[in-house]
């Protein structure tokens, strides 16, 4: 058995020893180097641009502005989502190459190509554009006024899309006798990915055909979209996706490898690197979703809810990316984690002079799980019962299933969780011990719930095809559009492989760097869909590359299929288990073979039309210094039912990366932009205060291995749920530690000054 074994990487001799090839490792040294020039405004129109200066530094090899784009003035989309032939399931394409059409400090308004990076900063700083200034707007409320600043003309109220949510009937359910109102807002702030490499992509042209080596999730999304925006066929682009240095969702958009390849056309096909910056990646690269949340609940006299509303305001910055999506998967979590049979809701999401908003690990459940338990929290604190009965008692009971998704929780598993994080926690004692505290230095002890889907069906087209390739010694060599991004996914991946064909781990070779033109269709790595699709394929090639070494096997056995299996790397007779032929012996046969020679060999499409739920909670406990209005994190544990785990050691350490980001985004983490020029004020990991190891405690993790059914392997999604459910639950122990609820994040010394100055507390 392979699946379920905590095995070392198969990446991880090479990336300790730095023997892994990133994009910039594979660029070679006489590429030329492209900068950008960014826009010194948010919001106005670019009236000229002198280059004049520029041109004359030595190295300076060409200068290609807003206005050079001829017939590459195509508008395309930037989101990573798997495209559709429906019209209606395609995102708004609303970007160019470069603008003229300014709507965010740090907007592409021209390029610059050069010999070196010193010659191409030297020009950068020698253009001079003219702008003509409008209005600026970076609130999320503000811009959906009328009269205020419209960034697109097709979107009025600058409204990118509105949806609602209703079931039962809300305004008859309200008037209800002896109801409680619970009515609060709450708010979570952007923040951004950074991952360790930041984006880099280098391009060049061989006939007719471009080629993109890019840092992206991906690869075959990215082929089309620069199809699309440099309007040539799909098929005359070819991408390679090297390893990759972190994602979490940055890169699950198409970011600059359109640029990139019209920069290296523009200087007849010369190889052309584009490598962002630090700063660079803070302002005009993706950041997640700040939004603003108005929930309102009616609860009865026994903790049940009668009724329940919300409102989710998404600011989606200056370009639609990934648009709507976010905050439809936030609404769409409300009605479902505490399932009610009046309840009524919308989302908006609206553009603002700010940065682009996009895919970030969570993709809107952590904002909506901060709002949804922090505000379970504060009903239940309302109403004067434990925070943990309240949410038994209103939790998605087991065998509850949803009419859209056609999910179903097939246990009882929220229960599970959570009495696993009560445990470790002793959760029970710990309150009564933390009770009737006084003084400066408080404890106090929080927990939340969270909510996830695996995959993107039914809204969007989930397929996955893989490659296996019988190898001369018996291995096989595997290969799948899905990416691995640094999450271990090829680990995985092998597993699985080796499970089904009866061979060990480290006989599958998996292919880590997908290229367009050779690696099997898949949409690359996002929505925690991985383990999940991508098993689908993998069952079923490796199924059906089984099915054609038995029937090799056949002929040099006289052994017919229907009673032969492999096993541990051997042909076996399963009536008595007889060993019949190693398969390192059948694979040099099939190829040498002098009457019978074969390159044994299977490839598959799986498209899937299954979800499925994960579940879990996340406990924590935090020390409040009331007088420095700071909180500091002293013991965390996060509970998953990802299902069955295919590798227990990479599901802890993916569990403890999310946690680590949820840290971040709930204590310090913030992007902060200046309301009246739209600048990122701290674009840089000096500023910007990034979760470190040293704000963290000792990290711990725990599982409920439910099989889910719709799965061959009986996995489900993991890659993101770890970071949802930290800020509610630190959150919610700063509560019972001090009394007051803060609706706001990050939860930083200013925030919480804000707040317990409010309730009284600072003297």
């Amino acid at each position: 058995m392979e699946v379920g074994k905590s095995i070392t990487r198969v990446d991880a001799f090479d990336k300790v020893t730095g023997r892994t090839k990133y994009t910039d490792d594979l660029c070679d040294a006489g590429a030329y180097v492209a900068k950008i020039v960014h826009s010194t405004i948010a919001h106005g129109k670019v009236l000229s641009v002198d280059t004049s200066e520029a041109e004359k530094i030595e190295g300076v090899v060409k200068i290609v502005t807003c206005f050079d784009l001829g017939q590459y003035r195509n508008y395309f989309p930037t989101a990573g989502h798997p495209w559709s032939t429906d019209v209606s399931h395609q995102d708004v394409a609303d970007r160019l190459l470069l603008t003229d059409e300014v709507k965010f400090y740090g907007d592409d308004v021209a390029a610059v190509i050069a010999e070196n990076e010193v010659a191409a900063n030297q020009a950068l700083r020698a253009i001079k554009v003219e702008y003509e200034e409008y209005p600026v707007v970076t609130d999320v409320l503000e811009a959906m006024k009328d009269g205020a600043p419209q960034l697109h003309k097709d979107y009025p109220n600058n409204i990118l899309k509105h949806t609602s949510i209703s079931r039962g009937n809300y305004a008859e359910a309200i008037k209800e006798e002896g109801l409680t109102v619970v009515d609060r807002w709450y708010n979570t702030e952007p923040v951004q990915h950074c991952h360790i490499e930041n984006f880099i992509c280098y391009a060049y042209a061989e006939g007719k055909r471009i080629t993109i080596v890019a840092s992206t999730q991906i690869p075959h999304i990215a082929r089309r979209v620069v199809g699309q925006a440099l309007g040539i066929p799909w098929g005359d682009v070819k991408v390679i996706k090297p390893y990759i240095g972190g994602g979490f969702g940055n890169k699950q958009d198409i970011l600059y490898e359109p640029l990139c390849a019209f920069l290296s056309l523009q200087v007849g096909g010369h190889l052309v690197k584009l490598d962002c910056s630090r700063e660079e990646t803070f302002f005009a690269n993706r950041t997640r979703h700040g939004i603003k949340f108005h929930i309102i609940s009616h609860v009865r006299k026994d903790g049940t809810y009668a009724a329940r509303k919300i409102e989710a305001f998404s600011n989606q910055g200056a370009y639609a990316s990934h648009g709507h999506s976010i905050a439809a998967k936030g609404l769409g979590a409300f009605p479902q984690l505490y399932p009610c049979d009046n309840v009524e809701g919308d989302a908006y999401t609206v553009f603002t002079n700010r940065p682009v908003a996009g895919a970030m690990r969570g993709y809107g459940i952590p904002q909506a799980m901060f709002a949804v338990e922090s505000h379970t929290e504060d009903v239940a604190k309302v109403m004067g019962i434990a925070p943990i009965d309240f949410r038994l008692k209103n939790l998605m009971p087991q065998g509850y299933k949803d009419n859209f998704s056609k999910n179903e929780n097939y246990y009882d598993t929220f229960r599970q969780c959570i009495e696993k994080g009560k445990a470790y926690m002793d959760y029970d004692n710990r309150l009564k011990e933390l009770s009737n505290q006084t003084g400066r230095i408080r404890t106090g002890i929080g927990m939340a719930t969270f909510w996830y889907n695996t995959a993107v069906w039914p809204i969007s087209l989930e397929s996955s095809s893989s490659r296996m390739v019988l190898n001369q010694d018996g291995s096989v060599t595997l290969q799948l559009g899905e990416t691995e991004i640094g999450q271990g996914a090829d680990t995985a991946f092998s597993q699985m492989a080796a499970e089904v064909l009866g061979i060990s781990t480290d006989e599958v070779h998996v292919m880590s760097n997908q290229d367009t033109d050779i690696t099997p269709f898949g949409t690359g790595a996002y929505a925690s869909r991985q383990t999940y699709v991508g098993g689908f394929s993998i069952a079923k090639t490796a199924g059906l590359l089984k099915q054609k070494i038995l029937d090799y096997a056949y002929i040099l056995t006289n052994m017919p299929p229907a009673i032969t299996d492999i096993k541990n790397s051997m042909i076996i007779r399963t009536t008595d288990n007889r060993e019949l032929i190693s398969l390192r012996d059948l694979a040099t046969e099939a190829l040498y073979s002098l009457s019978d020679s074969r390159h044994i060999t299977a490839e598959s499409t799986a498209q899937i039309k299954s979800n499925a739920y994960s579940f879990g909670c996340c406990f924590a406990e935090v020390e409040v210094d009331i007088d420095m209005c700071k909180a500091k994190l002293t013991k965390i544990i996060n509970v998953h039912d990802c299902g069955k785990l295919i590798n227990p050691a990479l599901a802890k350490a993916q569990v403890e990366g999310g946690m680590s980001m949820g840290i971040g985004y709930a204590l310090s983490e913030v992007q902060l932009v200046d309301k009246k020029t739209g600048k990122v004020l701290n674009d840089n990991l000096l500023d910007y205060k990034l979760s470190t190891c040293m704000d963290h405690p000792h990290l711990e993790t725990a599982f409920v291995e439910n099989p889910e059914p719709t799965s061959p392997f009986g996995t489900k999604s993991l890659g993101e749920p770890p970071v949802c459910p930290v800020a509610p639950a630190i959150r919610n122990a700063i509560m019972n530690a001090t009394g007051v609820g803060v609706n706001e994040l990050p939860l930083r010394p200013e925030k919480l000054y804000e707040y317990f100055d409010k309730a009284g507390l600072l003297k």
